[in-house]
């Protein structure tokens, strides 16, 4: 029998669907249960990215998600296919980036019994998304799309899924089932009040600091902050994942917080009598550890009400758009005509000094690599435009702490969920949409070989992603907090493979860095080549325990002298 011209598969809808919310890429890997997926994605204008794990397939639409504001979208099969969706779906939501995660399931007729790599997808879902939904009826599939996008990308963004049975897929659907428009959405504006009480605390007080957080990267309201510490001369302080929310050579940017150590901006903030929270994510920098005592008059600016912590409470919340509201604080102050600040002498000196520590060990020409000498590389040979991904272990904690970022979304930091082994994928994610960009992962060996098998992804798409290698052969991070704690290590070191012979096999380039005055030569070149490259260089970690010695003897010192 014919098909009816009239009728489609819902696998169908579901592609127009997603054309309609304006995917371009779908990150996965084909299964026998999307099947009929595959073939209605052949079909469309969307363009499937065939991935080596679906770990990578979820950090890249992970991290497209985050560069775009547009929800990424990642596939898998069923069963053992989803649940290595699993972490990169976390990491989305912890993160705060918008993904829509699609799985394969069996049929609807089998899932009363136990059955051959069925597992209750919903359920597993649930606890790190913020909507999920199985599609039991082919002509809701347009409602489930448009819902899974509205709350992926509606704030705070994360991960949705849509669990899509094999028999549903096939099912046909009438013609005139469409896909659900997209609605624009009304920005909110703080009312007038709520708008001079917050200027009314400022100009009250005596010492404030502005504390940045990453929705103000996704409001794009950086041009506003920097205008309001500018016109305001308060100092900004932000977190990882709102690095270059204003520009690092701005007088009034200071440095990021949020490594372990008690460090400078820990400092400016226990001084502070104000904190301004603009767009802050309790879920980077937790309050206790700039409120403890509850001493601090806080400002919330954000799109959203407050989250409930015992050490946030808001003396005034100017909830909506962010940019507006910062304009009119200024606006209110600059009208009224008897505001007069600076920024104290003793934040002024912690900044010169942490910027003098930072210089001399820059010049460091040792070997291993001081990793404060690689990160201050990296950055000479990066535009103020390009791109790093870090990945998460040791070295993040020094890109946060000394990568100079000038504009908002050019150093990506996962410090939600904080997971290893984002570094490639999200890499690869990052130069497919920033092609004239260059794109650079930092990522430790640990990390690396969590998903190295994204660089053949990288070479089938032919993109120029440069991957770097702090190797010490241990997973530093932990060994850095057990020697911290603890004073020894122990079940932290592994042997690597050669990675300049891994990169070859894979079709890319491999470098060695065998002195570090080689390194920036290396990086040029490698930015010069049209595969992906691989450098392995040697890590001086015992830097890592030398920085929290110092910090430690810095913090004593400074209760030292509060006592006397």
């Amino acid at each position: 029998m014919e098909k009816d011209i009239r009728e489609k598969t819902t696998a169908q809808l579901l592609v127009e669907c997603l054309e309609n919310e304006g995917v371009k890429y779908i990150f996965g890997i084909p299964g026998e249960e999307n099947l009929e997926l595959m073939s209605a994605i052949k079909d469309s204008h969307i363009q499937f990215i065939t991935t080596r794990h679906e770990q990578g397939a979820a950090f890249m639409a992970d991290v497209y998600g985050r560069l775009t504001g547009r929800a990424g979208v990642c596939l898998s099969t069923l069963g053992p296919g989803a649940t290595n969706l699993v972490t990169g779906v976390a990491d989305a939501t912890g993160d705060g980036a918008p993904l829509v995660a699609i799985t394969g399931q069996v049929g609807t007729e089998r899932m009363h019994i136990t059955s051959h790599q069925y597992l209750d997808l919903t359920k597993m879902f649930e606890p790190i998304t913020k909507r999920t939904k199985l599609v039991v009826k082919p002509d809701t599939i347009s409602e489930i799309v448009r819902l899974a996008f509205k709350y992926a990308e509606a704030e705070r963004p994360g991960a949705t899924h849509i669990d899509l049975p094999v028999n549903i897929s096939k099912m046909n659907v009438d013609s005139s089932e469409k896909p659900l428009k997209r609605e624009s959405i009304h920005r909110e504006l703080a009312s007038e009040r709520v708008i001079e009480d917050a200027a009314d605390v400022i100009m009250e007080s005596k010492n404030p600091v502005i504390l940045a957080g990453s929705q103000a990267v996704r409001a794009r309201a950086s041009r506003a902050i920097t205008r309001f510490a500018e016109d305001l001369k308060i100092p900004v302080i932000n977190t990882m994942m709102a690095k270059g929310i204003i520009p690092r050579d701005n007088p009034y940017a200071l440095m990021t917080v949020g490594i372990p150590q008690y460090d400078y901006p820990n400092k400016i903030l226990e001084e502070a009598d104000v904190i301004i929270c603009v767009g802050y994510d309790l879920v980077e920098f937790a309050p206790s550890r700039w409120n403890q005592n509850n001493n601090k008059k806080i400002v919330h600016i954000s799109s959203r009400p407050a989250h409930i912590n015992k050490h946030y409470q808001c003396d005034v919340q100017a909830v909506g758009d962010i940019s507006d509201t910062l304009n009119r604080i200024v606006d209110s102050i600059n009208v009224r005509g008897n505001y007069d600040r600076t920024v104290s002498p003793e934040i002024m000196e912690l900044k010169e000094r942490f910027q003098n520590a930072y210089r001399e060990v820059c010049e460091d020409s040792s070997f291993p690599m001081k990793p404060q000498r690689i990160v201050h590389d990296v950055r000479s040979v990066m535009g103020r435009h390009d791109i790093l991904v870090s990945d998460v272990g040791a070295h993040k904690m020094w890109i946060a702490r000394l990568y100079n970022c000038y504009e908002p979304n050019t150093c990506i930091i996962s410090n939600g969920f904080a997971t290893m082994g984002i570094g490639v994928p999200g890499a690869i994610a990052a130069k497919l949409i920033n092609p004239d960009k260059k794109v650079i992962t930092i990522t430790g060996d640990g990390g690396f070989m969590m998903n190295s098998q994204e660089l053949e992804t990288a070479v089938r798409l032919k993109l120029n992603v440069v991957v770097l290698i702090m190797n010490d052969s241990s997973y530093g991070l932990i060994k850095w907090k057990q020697m911290d704690q603890y004073g020894e290590t122990c079940y932290t070191d592994f042997t690597n493979p050669d990675f300049v012979k891994l990169a070859e096999a894979m079709h890319c380039i491999g470098y060695r860095v065998t002195k570090a005055d080689d390194l920036v030569p290396i990086l040029n070149e490698a930015f010069s080549q049209e595969v992906p490259v691989v450098i392995d260089v040697a890590v001086d970690y015992d830097e890592n325990v030398k920085l929290s010695r110092r910090l430690k003897e810095w913090k004593e010192r400074e209760e030292e002298m509060n006592r006397a």
